[in-house]
């Protein structure tokens, strides 16, 4: 079975534009960007040429006389005469391209040609997306594809949109959910923070009714991930690579989750593993929350690059790197344990860069003030306060109060609580993070 899933609207309105250019979909492995891709061209296109660079070793010559459409088309029917090129009725789809990046090459003639719809995707290609770019440049469009968020999971468990949508009609009228709905909402939320969105996790939970089996599938998950190191990681430390990957559930649960090289080793420095952590995020299984040195506006202007956190690009991933212990009570219980606090922040990390929001925070030197996450209107810059507790939220407080921090009039506190609104603080529960983003759209118009 085809759960829906973003990118489907994005797809059709990508074909409908009479101006359109051959598309990259780049993402991590396993979210799913294959699926959607060929569920979009079969019901859209009368022929679909599907060429995997990763599995159809035989096709990786295709461009040895030249990057001209003509050519290109010559030498796949060369490899493969079954495959049929019909103007203006096919999609060719370049899959796993970081396996033959050259191929990006070909998007200008296509471009120009203009008979023939061209889709590319992989699960690596930000290793070598400086390749691909230079050898593209203008004459394609990207689209960065994630893992199901809540929304996508909300759809796959069969709830409809106008059900979805409540969630943020109850932001933007500041209406409190009644007590049936925070039970509802809340029992999925904490399934999907288990689970994450990886679209086989999801499905394996959904057939089954269970959470059997999905950590053996998020645990094989993680060991593609190194594997991939180990594959596509030239030039660098490899061990390393992977000891930050490794490390980022550990620092997360600190109090202080500042990424720190001597949690990996009491030894270590950060000019060894910048160029890890670096490959990391290029290869879409980790995401960095960057400092600011300043909470006022303009936020990518004001970071300072030698502080950082770093998050899990999707929360059941991390959950499977816990203990057993806490996997147990996890899955049996939905008790999050010690845990809690990481696991909340991932999960509200992970939401924001699935908007395309970006990520930061802020942490004053010598002092007490520390704020989790950062957004903006226009003219507003919001702090965001991810609550495991019922403590007071001193630093949120601070922030709006002090007229030092002429960016913010007021605050957004999300938690284990209601929709309300006190002291120039809106709270939300937690599974309201993932429609931040259009609620922020609503607030400034």
């Amino acid at each position: 079975m085809y759960y829906r899933r973003k990118i489907d609207d994005y797809l059709i309105n990508w074909k409908t534009d009479p101006a359109h250019k051959p598309l990259i979909v780049k993402g991590a492995r396993q979210i799913g960007k294959t699926e959607s891709i060929m569920h979009f061209a079969r019901a859209n296109y009368e022929n679909v040429v599907y060429i995997n660079f990763a599995l159809d070793k035989k096709f990786m010559q295709i461009l040895a006389d030249g990057y001209d459409v003509e050519s290109v088309i010559k030498n796949i029917s060369l490899v493969d005469p079954s495959l049929k090129f019909v103007p203006n009725k096919t999609v060719i789809l370049f899959d796993e391209i970081q396996e033959n990046p050259d191929v990006a090459t070909t998007l200008k003639s296509f471009k120009i040609d203009g008979n023939y719809d061209v889709i590319c995707s992989g699960s690596m290609l930000g290793i070598n997306y400086k390749r691909i770019h230079s050898n593209s440049v203008g004459a394609k469009t990207d689209y960065e594809m994630y893992s199901m968020d809540f929304e996508e999971f909300l759809w796959a468990k069969g709830y409809s949109q106008e059900q979805v949508d409540s969630i943020l009609a109850h932001m933007v009228d500041n209406k409190p959910f009644n007590e049936n709905e925070m039970l509802v909402f809340k029992s999925l939320f904490l399934d999907y923070c288990v689970l994450g969105g990886m679209p086989d996790v999801v499905k394996l939970y959904i057939e089954t009714g269970t959470f059997s089996g999905t950590l053996d599938v998020q645990e094989q998950i993680r060991l593609d991930y190194e594997e991939d190191v180990r594959k596509y990681a030239e030039g660098l430390d490899q061990t390393r690579i992977i000891s930050v990957y490794r490390s980022i559930p550990a620092q997360l649960a600190k109090e202080n989750k500042k990424f720190q090289f001597n949690k990996i080793d009491k030894n270590a420095r950060s000019r060894e593993y910048t160029g890890c952590i670096e490959w990391l995020i290029d290869a879409g299984v980790v995401t960095s929350c960057h400092c600011l040195q300043f909470p006022e506006l303009p936020l990518k202007g004001n970071i300072d690059e030698s502080k950082y956190k770093l998050y899990y690009p999707d929360t059941g991933i991390l959950v499977s790197t816990l203990d057993e212990e806490a996997q147990e009570d996890l899955r049996v219980n939905k008790n999050l344990g010690v845990y809690k606090g990481a696991l909340y922040e991932n999960f509200v990390a992970e939401a924001f860069i699935k908007q395309g929001l970006g990520l930061f925070y802020y942490k004053k030197e010598n002092s007490t003030l520390e704020e989790d996450f950062f957004v903006r209107t226009r003219n507003n810059l919001i702090p965001v306060e991810v609550k495991s507790n019922s403590d007071q939220s001193k630093s949120l407080s601070s922030l709006i109060r002090n007229q030092k921090y002429s960016d913010i009039s007021y605050g957004i506190k999300l938690g284990n609580f209601n929709v309300g609104y006190a002291n120039d603080i809106y709270t939300f529960p937690y599974f309201c993070a993932f429609k931040m983003k259009e609620y922020l759209k609503k607030k400034q118009l």
